[in-house]
């Protein structure tokens, strides 16, 4: 039998050594990761799924409020979500009660209803560059990613594709968060030469399935330029145009900028400013940037211009009126002026925020069937509207208040 090993006291020293530098690495990477900075209550039961109304109510009244810090209401897998500081919270929509949170030790940059999730965009020192989707039914981390960003973004899009906008930079996500699109500045250059244009400002922008429609302000150029973009080219980060071209009808550089209105499938809405002898329109314009149809507007609109989409129906309100738009080609259906907001649709029914309550409009026609009283709180701003089942969330400044 042998006998047994004898360690040498060099090789307890050895390990004791190595044990404290693999002691140091764990800690080294623990302080400078982002789980350090990370605190995450998950719902469990999940929120329950909202039940989809048959009906608009007869009546609403107040059930809870709360406050929130980025632009909304943002609704997600049956929660209502707010947002303060560097936290996310997922309410119960019915009783306001706390159902799950996210927070980091990072300021949010804004927080997006994407995928049936809602998506926490945070700041750090590359810009709006961290992402994480958070499952709106109980707060589970879905899906995360980084990513190059300027320091303030806006997102918009569709059930497919999640376009978010800085004023240098353009990205595209898909629901997995995978980037599928980057337009306009890039730091790491790796492949020269892969975007059509530098040193544009990105005005706006916008996705369907079909198209990413971007406004932009290029050096030299008399006005602003429209260019559509393939959402999911072979290569995200090489942009394949379908037409990019400098709108003679819109405004000389530096006036009032075209915005807008909506993307779906092939075609894009702009609002147009009033330029020469023409007025304020919208046009239409066809997946190889043509404008294909023109629609006057009674008066331009205000910077708080804004649109939603709900399912075949495009609402997009000037700042005073509602415009109606089909969710297929973007024809102009109806306009019904003295509005608060955008609206949302429930039951097949526009519900359009109005001073002292709601209208309830038909969404071919716009003609309204009746109004719903609300008492809103005091507050001055525009009056955006979302729905959870059968209540409805609106947002005005940083209140956020659910009626049932």
């Amino acid at each position: 039998m042998p006998a047994p090993e004898r360690r040498s006291r060099i090789d307890v020293v050895v390990a004791v050594g190595l044990a404290v530098v693999v002691a140091l690495t764990l800690t080294v990477v623990w302080l400078r990761s982002d789980a350090r900075g990370t605190t995450s209550v998950t719902a469990s039961p999940p929120v329950a799924d909202p039940h989809t109304p048959l009906s608009v109510p007869e009546t609403l009244q107040p059930v809870w409020s709360a406050t929130s810090d980025v632009p909304g209401p943002v609704t997600a897998g049956g929660a209502v979500v707010t947002a303060e500081g560097g936290a996310v919270v997922g309410h119960d929509a019915r009783t306001g009660e706390q159902a799950w949170r996210y927070e980091r030790d990072h300021a949010l940059c804004t927080v997006a209803p994407a995928f049936h999730n809602a998506v926490a965009v945070y700041r750090d020192a590359r810009g709006c560059s961290q992402a994480t989707s958070l499952r709106g039914s109980d707060g589970v981390r879905a899906a995360q990613r980084t990513n190059d960003a300027d320091s303030e973004v806006t997102t918009s899009g569709n059930d497919t594709y999640l376009a978010v906008r800085g004023d240098t930079r353009l990205e595209v996500w898909r629901s997995d968060l995978v980037r599928t699109l980057e337009y306009g500045r890039v730091d790491a250059r790796v492949t020269p030469d892969a975007q059509p244009r530098s040193g544009c400002t990105l005005l706006d922008a916008d996705a369907s399935s079909q198209r990413v429609a971007v406004v932009e302000q290029c050096p030299g150029e008399p006005s602003a330029r429209l260019t559509l973009l393939d959402p999911s080219p072979d290569d995200a980060q090489k942009p394949e145009e379908f037409a990019s071209r400098v709108l003679t009808e819109a405004p000389q550089s530096g006036g009032p900028v075209p915005r807008i209105v909506a993307v779906a499938g092939e075609r894009t809405a702009l609002y147009l400013p009033p330029v020469g002898d023409e007025g304020p329109r919208v046009g239409i314009y066809d997946g190889a940037g043509t404008l294909v149809t023109v629609s006057p507007l009674d008066a331009p609109a205000s910077d708080d211009a804004t649109s939603v989409r709900s399912g075949d129906t495009v609402l997009w309100w000037s700042g005073t009126d509602l415009v109606g738009f089909t969710g297929t080609d973007l024809a102009p259906r109806w306009v019904y002026p003295g509005t608060l907001g955008p609206g949302t649709v429930m039951a097949g029914q526009v519900l359009a925020p109005v001073d002292g309550g709601i209208a309830v409009l038909d969404p071919r026609t716009g003609v309204p069937a009746r109004s719903i009283g609300l008492a809103r709180p005091e507050a001055e701003g525009t009056v955006f509207t979302a729905t959870v089942g059968a209540a409805v969330v609106e947002q005005i400044g940083e209140t956020v208040t659910v009626y049932e």
